[in-house]
């Protein structure tokens, strides 16, 4: 049945994706979601400036503080969901975003806003947490899948979203922006009303032996119980080294614009085909690389190849410099598909070993910890390339990247001993195949205490062991 799934196309896959109807109704609600987030992204700053009339000190302000304030929706999330119900945190999250998207537009001073667009910046970062846990509960050991599909349905959400905004722009008055922000809330008020459709999900086992596959063993339950993600050095580590690995994100949005308007002589009218390139290779690609970073072997190995193939991006920038026009915008358009190939390796492996490393009696607690590591990136990752590698010029970006490709090995050889640290007792795994029919059966796909599949799983034809 898995091999079968594998051949499927992207439609078929989003029919039927792992986790069934409580997967497709978030689905849903995700793509809903990220189309209102498209609609803020293109209107936001637009909308600051000519509606309530902030400048453009206070408005770096206030995206700024917003960001930070984001930072720490991660860790509320994960700490409240190991306490209450994912699906009405979920909800709350939504509807709190719908709340302080409607003060936006009551709102015309900077003393007022802050604290609104902080409020929405932790509310949306708590919600990514929160629908990340729901796939992980609810997909089980196929999460790394319904990862792909969520992010192919988030770009799509997202790409759908800025089309919609650039007709709002086009008429370019007041009450059209007003609407643009409207929408994004309404976008939320109809993801509650989904997310409200679906079930609780709850974490999925496998019993083999009369012992629960996929729960942890009685030294990692109390040693969750005991220090938790912020005293548990290895995890925090984990999550460390784990702010370069989303470099990709700022290099992307900031660095790869930047570069190509002050240090090259590429057309700036370019600038859009990164962001069609990677919105079309997201959606197209995802799935088929997702299949390539599952369990923790895949998953380590990709981390290393992030590493490389952001050196190559970052190679590439340096490159753009020489020659002339023709010489720039092959190198950009290369440097951006490269590292848009990044992406799609560390969407998948960062979250599937952020599961994997994590005790499962405590998993909520830690993936929201985890989740901050895309939090900080985004609020030091610009300052960063603006004011340091960009700074220093084509040297720049090759420290960049080879510190980067660094950071991913330490991360890769930290991320196999810790694995290796939480393997199960030999009397929790899955026992070999049965001689005679008297003996217990053997699960294929059961589950070890730290989230992996068992070695006996089959691996889809066509899909290499990196």
């Amino acid at each position: 049945m898995r091999n079968e799934r594998g051949g499927q196309g992207l439609l078929a896959q989003l029919r039927d994706p792992p986790g069934g109807r409580n997967a497709r109704i978030m689905l849903l609600a995700l793509t809903l979601d990220r189309t209102g987030s498209g609609l803020w992204a293109a209107s936001s700053v637009l909308y600051l400036t000519f509606v309530t009339r902030l400048s453009a000190e206070e408005i770096g302000v206030l995206l700024g503080v917003a960001g930070v304030a984001g930072i720490a929706g991660s860790p509320l999330a994960g700490r409240l969901a190991g306490r209450f119900p994912l699906r009405p945190l979920l909800i709350g999250c939504h509807l709190l975003r719908l709340v302080t998207l409607v003060l936006v537009l009551v709102c015309g001073s900077f003393e007022a806003l802050l604290p609104v667009i902080a409020v929405t910046y932790l509310g949306d970062r708590a919600a990514k947490t929160l629908e990340m846990l729901f796939a992980t509960r609810t997909a089980g050991e196929r999460r790394a899948a319904y990862q792909a599909l969520s992010r192919s349905a988030s770009n799509a959400g997202y790409g759908l979203g800025a089309g919609i905004a650039a007709i709002g722009l086009a008429v370019g008055t007041n009450d059209a922006y007003r609407a643009l922000i409207l929408g994004n809330a309404l976008s939320f008020a109809v993801a509650a009303a989904l997310v409200w459709r679906t079930g609780e999900p709850r974490e999925r086992t496998v019993e083999v032996t009369g012992a629960p596959v996929g729960a942890a063993s009685a030294g990692e339950r109390s040693s969750a119980r005991r220090a938790g993600p912020w005293r548990d050095r290895g995890y925090l580590t984990f999550v460390l080294l784990d702010i370069p690995m989303n470099l990709d994100d700022s290099i992307l949005g900031v660095g790869l614009p930047l570069w190509l308007v002050n240090r090259t002589s590429a057309p700036h009218a370019l600038i859009p085909a990164f962001l069609v390139i990677n919105t079309v290779m997201v959606v197209v690609l995802q799935i088929s690389v997702s299949k390539r970073a599952e369990g923790p072997r895949r998953a380590t190995r990709a981390v290393q190849l992030y590493g490389a193939m952001v050196f190559v991006c970052c190679v590439l920038l340096a490159a753009a410099t020489r020659g002339g026009t023709w010489m720039a915008t092959a190198a950009l358009l290369a440097a951006a598909l490269v590292v848009t190939l990044a992406e799609l390796m560390r969407s998948v492996s960062s979250w599937e070993l952020a599961v994997l490393l994590a005790p499962r009696d405590a998993r909520a607690a830690y993936l929201g910890v985890a989740g901050m590591s895309q939090s900080i990136q985004k609020s030091a990752g610009p300052p960063l390339l603006t004011g340091a590698v960009m700074a220093a010029g084509p040297a720049g970006w090759l420290v960049l990247g080879t510190l980067v490709a660094g950071f991913s090995a330490v991360q890769g050889r930290a991320c196999a001993r810790r694995l290796r640290a939480l393997s199960p007792p030999a009397a929790h795994r899955p026992v070999p195949a049965p001689t005679d029919p008297g003996r217990v059966p053997n699960v294929p796909s059961a589950r070890r205490s730290d989230g992996a599949t068992s070695e006996t799983r089959q691996h889809s034809p066509g899909t290499p062991d990196w």
